[in-house]
């Protein structure tokens, strides 16, 4: 398991705020995750971006460094700024979530506009083999 990317005595990033939680593959990080980026972040105001290790795995070509160092770049153009605004956290490949009773969380699926919901991986990877960048 590889740690935690960022270093709690180095970090603007408060553990101890509520934060806004965002499992994914990320593969690849495209503008309907910046989109929700954005909703989550607008919620707390801090974001921990976990991403699942899965590369190999089904239709899922890239390495957990690809997607980081994508992660890293998306939101940087945006003027997020990683150990800030967010943190990365490379966890297994969860496909499930379960919890047994009231836990002091919820889960919440944001309705991000038609356009942002169109918005496929799978597509932009076929999209990349198809121009030969896969």
């Amino acid at each position: 398991m590889r740690s935690i990317l960022y270093d709690m005595n180095k970090t603007k990033f408060d553990s101890k705020k509520p934060t806004v939680q965002m499992l994914g593959r990320w593969q690849p990080w495209h503008d309907g995750h910046l989109a929700l980026f954005k909703k989550c972040h607008s919620i707390t105001g801090q974001v921990c971006i976990m991403i699942r290790d899965c590369q190999g795995v089904d239709d899922n070509p890239f390495d957990v460094e690809v997607v980081t160092s994508n992660i890293i770049n998306g939101l940087m153009n945006h003027n997020f700024h990683i150990d800030e605004d967010y943190v990365i956290q490379i966890v297994p490949n969860i496909v499930n979530i379960s919890y047994g009773r009231g836990v002091g969380y919820t889960f919440t699926e944001h309705d991000l506009g038609e356009d942002i919901h169109k918005i496929s991986a799978t597509k932009i990877r076929n999209e990349m083999r198809e121009k030969g960048q896969l």
